[in-house]
């Protein structure tokens, strides 16, 4: 009979130990994963360490905040003309009151302007639903009202997108379209390039809007950011009319393309 050797003798003894040493920490692992393993059984809400009334802690996303943003602010010296684009909003990470607010201003009045107070939801960890109402204020032409459909966000690569559904009075529809990429050329040097498209269901005359593709624009601004609140910058804004829109300028003797040089300044309170 063949004799066992030391070495077989201590081979149960060694895959006994090997198996102790790879179990362990996946045991250790398990009680690691209950939060109350050690406690005795006290938590937050209940035990001797538990606080009286109601809960007091709270996480960032449970309180309310606000801001102030202007996204543009700026001004062409050619034609004597500003446009604004500015906006606030109060509420939670999920749930926020949004109230935008665009125009232009021309020789010290205010020619046209579009006023939107929509409720933001979180739909997703990137993407925002909002829905809400829409005032269309021409200083030469019919103001118009309207109810807003929409979301925005940040897309794959960085890029900002929002597009917006509207239904007005009279079976009047329109979708405008917007995307916005910022490129980073140094810490505080920033390119900012944006494009935005207008669309109309039905011809509206008083407006100078027709039916279909109303309005394109492309804008490339470089800005510095002297802190992340305040920024000024240049850029150069190309719009178009189109369609319909187009003709209707043609007939009244407008020109239906323009280049703008722009100054302005971007910030947030």
């Amino acid at each position: 009979m063949k004799r066992l050797s030391d070495v077989d003798a201590l081979k149960p003894l060694t895959i006994l130990a090997m198996f102790a040493m790879i179990s362990s920490p996946l045991l250790a692992q398990a009680e690691i994963r209950d939060p109350h393993a050690y406690s005795n059984g006290y938590t937050l809400e209940e035990g001797p360490y538990a606080l009286a009334g109601p809960r007091l802690l709270k996480l960032a996303d449970e309180h309310k905040f606000w801001a102030i943003q202007g996204n543009r602010v700026e001004y062409d010296a050619d034609s004597e003309n500003g446009v604004f684009e500015i906006q606030g909003w109060y509420g939670s990470t999920y749930e926020r009151l949004v109230i935008k607010f665009d125009g232009d201003v021309a020789n010290g009045r205010l020619q046209e302007s579009q006023t939107g107070v929509v409720w933001s939801h979180a739909y997703s960890t990137f993407f925002d639903t909002q829905w809400g109402v829409r005032l269309d204020h021409y200083d030469a032409g019919t103001d118009r009202q309207w109810i807003s459909v929409g979301f925005q966000g940040l897309a794959p690569y960085w890029f900002e997108l929002e597009m917006t559904a509207y239904l007005g009075e009279s079976g009047r529809t329109a979708i405008s379209l917007a995307a916005e990429y910022e490129l980073l050329l140094s810490q505080r040097l920033v390119l900012h390039p944006s494009a935005e498209l207008s669309l109309y269901g039905k011809n509206d005359v008083e407006n100078r809007l027709g039916e279909g593709l109303s309005d394109a624009s492309l804008g490339l601004r470089l800005r510095y950011e002297i802190t992340r609140q305040f920024a000024p910058y240049v850029g150069v804004e190309w719009t178009s009319k189109l369609g319909k829109t187009a003709d209707i300028a043609r007939a009244a003797d407008e020109s239906i393309r323009d280049t703008r040089y722009v100054v302005g300044m971007r910030f947030w309170l």
